[in-house]
Order: structure tokens, then C-alpha cells, then sequence
């Protein structure tokens, strides 16, 4: 089941100039779709070649309520409604918990998590009105799993997927699916403190692509690729042992970095 068709549908994607955002900016308006795209900045949304009006880019901080208020709007006044909303907007800060501050992880929590509660709560009433509607909470295999160096962001991710579970319940009788979108471990800006190869992560644009394809789908949890799929379910039914296995296979990752860069100096 999937919401209308695949093209010509309202779309808004938070975190949308960089990465996987922007990919799937780029692949659901050559679908067809209207796109709204929101973020901090919007040099690469504004590069888009912009066609017959389908692109609306919008700086935003999802963390300004009224901000967010304004923009959807907005994007009612120009094209009337909201099929689909992807909150993928996050912010992770890569410091062990000993060394962070309770500031810096109420941030994360802000942008990753209430963030993604203002956004919906802009588009619930419009989704309410039409009687339908899917609204996409982009997760992390490390809200399953956690992860050395980022406490705050797993967490956020953790509670996503119990906010998500929840208003997947609750908003069933109303006519709107929420459920997860499950990226891999992908090459991003965010990503690259991890300390994993960048040979060992996804591209993000192709992950972009693939994903636009699902955007609309109404399955409990959403990836690009088979693959994913699999790692996922692993992390699900197995946390502790995937999240070790993560940990070790950082740890050796930034050893030999170490190793390398001691070779390189001699």
C-alpha cells in the first residue's frame, strides 16, 4: 500500500541540501513528486535544476517551532496539501560520555528527536483533514545496537523507534502510517567521526535513489536494498552481539589508521 501515486505526491524532507536528503531530493523530483526541502542551509537544494515549480527550499531549523509552522504553511498555500513527511534532520556529537556535556546531548535530543515531534506535529492537522497521509522517521542501526563515542545520538535514535512504534498505533485509525526508514551505514559528513573505512560505507547518493523509490511505502520499518534489510533484522534480534561486533570493528579500523599514519610519517 503506498500513498496516491508515485509521482506528482507533496513531499517534505527534512535535512534535505546534503547526503542522503538531498539524494532523495533530487530522485523523487525526477519521479514526478513536488518536494519541499528543509535545512540549516540550502546551497544544494538552490542547485537543483528547479522544474515547472516542483522545488521549495526552505531554511529551517526544525527546532524553531514557529519556524517549521511557517514553512508548512507555506507549502499549503502553494500546493495545498502534504502526502509525505521525512524527518531526517539529525545532528550527532562524536564524544565518549565521560568527556560530553549534558548540553550537548539535550542538543541532539532537541534536533533529533523533538524536532522530529514539531515537524509532525505541523503536518498532523493537514494529514487529518485529507484523511491520510505517511510520515517517515529516519532511524539508525545504532539506536538498536549503540555505538562507542555517541550516546546522545543512539539514544535519540532509540527513542525514534519507540515514538514511532507508538504513533503507528495511534494513527492508524486516522488514516496515516508512521513508520522507520533504516539507511546503512552510509558516507556522510555525520558518519565520518565512526571511525569505519570509508570502503565499508554505503554511497550516499545511490542510497538516496534507492530510497526515494520507497518513500510513500507503508511497511513497519523501510530500507534501500536487501542487504540493509539483513543487517537490520540482525540488529534487531541480536543488539548486544551486533553492537560489540561494531565497537571491535571500529576499534580495529582506527588502529590501523594509527598503524598507517605512523608509517607514512616515517
Amino acid at each position: 500500500m503506498e500513498v496516491a501515486n508515485v509521482d506528482n505526491r507533496i513531499v517534505v524532507i527534512t535535512g534535505a541540501n546534503n547526503g542522503i536528503g538531498l539524494a532523495m531530493t533530487q530522485a523523487l523530483l525526477e519521479m514526478g513528486n513536488r518536494v519541499a526541502g528543509l535545512d540549516l542551509s540550502t546551497d544544494n537544494l538552490d542547485a537543483i535544476q528547479r522544474d515547472e515549480g516542483r522545488l521549495r527550499s526552505y531554511v529551517c531549523d526544525v527546532t524553531d517551532r514557529e519556524r517549521v509552522e511557517h514553512v508548512v504553511r507555506d507549502v499549503l498555500e502553494a500546493w495545498g496539501g502534504v502526502d509525505v513527511l521525512v524527518n531526517n534532520a539529525c545532528l550527532a556529537i562524536f564524544k565518549p560520555y565521560l568527556e560530553r556535556t549534558p548540553e550537548e546531548t539535550r542538543r541532539e535530543f532537541e534536533v533529533n528527536y523533538f524536532g522530529c515531534l514539531t515537524m509532525i506535529d505541523a503536518v498532523l492537522p493537514v494529514m487529518r483533514e485529507q484523511g491520510h497521509g505517511v510520515i517517515h522517521n529516519v532511524s539508525s542501526g545504532v539506536g538498536l545496537t549503540g555505538y562507542p563515542g555517541i550516546s546522545g545520538y543512539a539514544s535519540t535514535k532509540g527513542a525514534i523507534e519507540a515514538l514511532t512504534r507508538t504513533l503507528a498505533l495511534e494513527f492508524e485509525p486516522l488514516g496515516i502510517t508512521v513508520n522507520l526508514i533504516h539507511p546503512p551505514l552510509t558516507r556522510t559528513q555525520s558518519s565520518a567521526p565512526l571511525g569505519v573505512p570509508p570502503e565499508m560505507m554505503a554511497d550516499p547518493a545511490a542510497v538516496g535513489r534507492k530510497l526515494a523509490r520507497k518513500i510513500g511505502q507503508t511497511r513497519p520499518v523501510l530500507t534501500p536494498d536487501l542487504g540493509t534489510s539483513l543487517g537490520t533484522a540482525a540488529n534487531q534480534h541480536f543488539p548486544v552481539r551486533m553492537g560489540r561486533f561494531l565497537a571491535r570493528m571500529a576499534a580495529r579500523a582506527a588502529k590501523r589508521a594509527e598503524e598507517d599514519a605512523s608509517t607514512d610519517d616515517g
